[in-house]
């Protein structure tokens, strides 16, 4: 029997999984309609005082090494280091490392880097001849945190996938929901003149009202 969107097994399938899969993405949809939202008008929602806040520590000379005048960084002991004595979260990034050495001493020398999750940045600068690390985060509020993990900034693979399936189950949902319409051609016919409006209208705003 050739396939046919109106055969009674594909109804009772597109039914059951357009209710459970409409349910499983219910908070999801509210979450990226709600940050949708705020990302659109920042202006309204983001706080114009970002909470600041400091930290001061002290990196052990295990960390470092000089070997015939050059500077050797233990960069995992670092981050380890960094990541159990200080306040710090979120995908550091990769190290820049200044220093100039004369007969085994450190003049002067610095290591940057940064951290970056959804809503929040920290620097860490690190005084080579102090050995001390001064280290600012900047906190922009819940509402930059919901900004960024709708965008998938800053956020890691495992929340990039997240939105890919979620994008995919979306898509997967309406798709169902236009199944479970064929079979009622009022409603078909009804719903096919909605999404036409809803297209044009979208259409003539892009080319009309979009710089």
């Amino acid at each position: 029997m050739a396939f046919s969107l109106k055969n009674k097994k594909v109804q009772l399938w597109a039914r059951r999984l357009h209710i459970y899969v409409s349910m499983a993405l219910l908070l999801v949809v509210l979450f990226f309609a709600i940050s949708g939202i705020t990302l659109n008008r920042p202006h309204l929602y983001t706080s114009d005082t970002p909470q600041v806040e400091q930290q001061f520590l002290v990196i052990p000379d295990t960390i470092f090494s000089i070997e015939s005048s050059r500077l050797s960084v233990n960069k995992s002991g670092l981050l380890d280091y960094l990541s159990s004595h200080a306040n710090l979260s979120g995908t550091p990034s990769s190290m820049h490392i200044f220093s100039d050495i004369e007969e085994g001493e450190i003049l002067e020398g610095e290591i940057s880097l940064d951290y970056k999750g959804p809503g929040f940045n920290s620097t860490v600068f690190i005084d080579l001849v102090s050995r001390e690390a001064e280290i600012e985060s900047t906190h922009y509020g819940v509402v930059a945190v919901l900004n960024d993990l709708h965008k998938g900034r800053n956020s890691g693979q495992v929340w990039a996938w997240f939105i890919d399936i979620s994008g995919f189950l979306m898509v997967f949902f309406a798709l169902t929901g236009v199944c479970l319409l064929v079979p009622k051609k009022k409603s078909f016919s009804l719903g096919l003149k909605w999404m036409t409006f809803g297209s044009v209208v979208t259409l003539l705003i892009y080319l009309f009202a979009v710089p």
